[in-house]
């Protein structure tokens, strides 16, 4: 890296998630969003659990459940990381999905720049997350 002007990176490695409720967030990741478990341990010595989830075969999110931790601030929006986006070809059957599931998306919005549809919703925790139709 010697005479580099910026980080050398290869991609995104994972996204960690801390959560209320661990079995509504488990429940939530997999079989709404229908990420596959990849590993879950508990570390007794944190009283936390850790589950490593996959999306397509790749490893991209860590879910944490801690005692009591602070709630996020969303709304207004706050300084930090603002959503996770997930590519999707076909929202319209996604946001079906959501509603029967009693998850009620915001309107559809087009991107202004690339055309492309786009909806928000939230996990249970608030963390606001985005479906975007490429």
């Amino acid at each position: 890296m010697e005479g580099s002007t910026a980080l050398k990176f290869s991609g995104i490695h994972h996204i960690a998630i801390i959560c209320s409720n661990y079995e509504r967030s488990k429940d939530f990741y997999t079989r709404i969003l229908g990420l596959t478990p990849i590993r879950e341990v508990f570390r007794e010595e944190r009283k936390s659990y850790k589950l490593d989830l996959a999306l397509n075969g790749k490893y991209i999110i860590e879910l944490f459940s801690f005692d009591s931790p602070p709630e996020r601030v969303s709304y207004p929006e706050a300084a930090g990381l603002r959503h996770l986006a997930f590519e999707t070809e076909e929202i319209e059957e996604n946001i079906k999905f959501l509603i029967s599931n009693g998850i009620e998306p915001e309107p559809i919005r087009i991107d202004p720049y690339t055309q492309n549809k786009c909806t928000f919703f939230a996990d249970p925790d608030g963390l606001p997350i985005e479906l975007y139709e490429k």
